[in-house]
């Protein structure tokens, strides 16, 4: 599912239950018995429908479907361009560039990115592009590290 179809569907959501609330609480001011019965049958109606959307995501959840999951797919287009699925630490990348000296510390792991798979691209000259952290390199001409 699209960004843009998800938005929409957290509004058309958000205003369903907006206008489930008007209404019992209109419900309520008129007749408090009939609106404590409706708020009754609203909430065990909205468990039901949890409890189905929870099932229905664990069964097409895929196994291993943690974030991170899925193809990783990596293209480098132009001339010089570098492009990593992971990490890229302590490279040198670039005419003339060059690592000197010990790494620096290990930084931290990466956080986890979105579920599925995940597209990384570095297009045009000398272009880099990492699907995780980029850290102590030297990138370009006539770098250092």
């Amino acid at each position: 599912m699209s960004a843009t179809a998800r938005r929409v569907l957290a509004w058309v959501v958000g205003g369903v239950c907006l206008g489930v609330v008007a209404g019992l609480l209109v419900v309520a001011v008129l007749d408090l018995d009939v609106g404590d019965r409706a708020a009754s049958v609203v909430g065990a109606v909205v468990a039901v429908a949890g409890l189905a959307l929870s099932l229905i995501t664990l069964l097409v959840t895929p196994a291993g479907g943690g974030p991170g999951a899925g193809p990783v797919t990596v293209r480098a287009r132009g001339r010089g361009a570098v492009a990593a699925g992971g990490s890229v630490r302590g490279n040198a990348i670039g005419d003339r560039a060059k690592v000197t000296g010990p790494p620096a510390s290990s930084p931290p792991p990466a956080a986890p990115g979105p579920p599925g798979g995940r597209n990384v691209t570095a297009r045009g000259e000398g272009a880099v592009s990492a699907g995780e952290d980029i850290v102590d390199n030297a990138i370009g001409e006539d770098s250092e590290r």
